[in-house]
């Protein structure tokens, strides 16, 4: 599986667009604003400092929609404030919208006029940067401030969950699940490790002196990666598809050999990778939870399942083809359902932040 070619966001502005369901995503922005805010203000020393003409900020996996335009928001209105506060000139900014050339960049820039609008007396500038975050991206000692919401708990590719004559050790499942050997476990941990490492190595030299990093990752607060809360959207799925192989709709093969190149880490497992990796100091780390259900958008079934649908379509589609996805959503959706009566379904959302400081005297070969 070439994970570049296929993941990311549903396209457009349609009705399962990630456009119209990135709900959940924006309370997630706005729950982590105040640790943005302050690794932004934390850019400018002070008076006695020589001020800043140019700030660049890379938006990793920016996707579309009104999540990138919110993150700018906040950037633009930290630093507004902060020159405000220190009587200082306001200096320009470059945002580098950087996505896998799949992103729908299009409509991503058509949406930059709600930002120009709201900031008229501002002078930002904004460009597209294609290519993987998992290798290098920008030129050394460019990069200011690196943003990343919801995008680096993707995997560079799915884990090898095989026997070692190649037979498919997690068969009727996506992701991990709680009757998952320990084997299918480790080979996801191990992944999220390598990934997460090059993600930190490759920032490292192209964050200017000082420079900061906010990382918000899906994650988890259970040692146990197979929790309900975790697992939920992927167990939920795969019993859709199952469904749909009981009805000859998929080959059963395409459901067994395939798993999702995704890690929901533990706040411990993605500080272990940044201690171990060793390219930047840890200034801010915690673990933020969002209540799912209840009263909030996602109480109702059909909502969530488009909030699923518009970030998880594209990669499903790959594998089982684009004429099915209609009917594994409204099964998705039925199941959903009848889980809410019963009380079964996940009720919580877990984010992981981290604010990072680059090392000094770093060195890079």
């Amino acid at each position: 599986m070439e994970v570049k070619d296929i993941v990311f966001m549903n396209k457009g502005d349609g009705e399962n667009s990630y456009v119209k369901s990135a709900g959940l995503t924006l309370k997630v922005i706005a729950k982590t604003q105040p640790m943005v805010q302050k690794a932004v203000q934390s850019l400018f020393k002070g008076t006695h400092s020589a001020p800043l003409q140019v700030v660049n900020v890379a938006d990793l996996g920016c996707a579309l929609g009104p999540q990138p335009l919110e993150s700018m928001s906040i950037v633009i209105e930290s630093i507004v404030e902060k020159c405000g506060e220190l009587g200082c000139e306001m200096p320009e900014i470059q945002f580098h919208l950087n996505d896998l050339a799949g992103n729908d960049f299009n409509t991503l820039f058509k949406g930059l006029s709600v930002v120009q609008e709201k900031y008229k007396n501002v002078s930002w500038f904004a460009m597209g940067a294609p290519g993987s975050f998992h290798g290098r991206l920008f030129p050394r000692n460019s990069m200011h401030l690196v943003h990343s919401c919801y995008s680096v708990h993707w995997l560079s590719k799915a884990p090898k969950i095989t026997s070692e004559e190649g037979l498919p050790l997690n068969k009727g499942k996506i992701y991990m699940s709680k009757t998952s050997p320990p084997a299918v476990k480790e080979a996801y941990l191990s992944q999220f490790e390598e990934d997460f490492s090059s993600v930190l190595r490759f920032r490292s030299p192209e964050l200017a002196p000082d420079g900061r990093m906010v990382l918000i990752l899906n994650g988890r607060q259970s040692a146990d990666p197979t929790e309900k809360d975790i697992c939920y959207l992927w167990d939920l799925l795969a019993e859709a598809l199952s469904y749909l192989v009981s009805e000859g709709l998929i080959d059963e093969e395409k459901l067994d050999s395939f798993n999702v190149p995704y890690y929901n880490p533990s706040q411990e497992e993605v500080e272990r990778v940044i201690d171990k990796e060793g390219s930047f100091t840890t200034e801010f780390s915690d673990t933020v939870v969002l209540e799912i259900g209840g009263k909030n958008a996602w109480s109702d079934p059909g909502l969530r399942i488009k909030g699923y649908r518009c970030f998880s379509e594209p990669v499903l589609s790959h594998q089982f083809g684009e004429e099915v996805m209609d009917k594994l959503f409204d099964k998705a959706e039925e199941i959903l359902a009848e889980d809410y009566k019963q009380g079964k379904e996940a009720t919580k959302n877990i984010s992981i932040v981290v604010v990072l400081k680059k090392k000094t005297n770093q060195t890079w070969t």
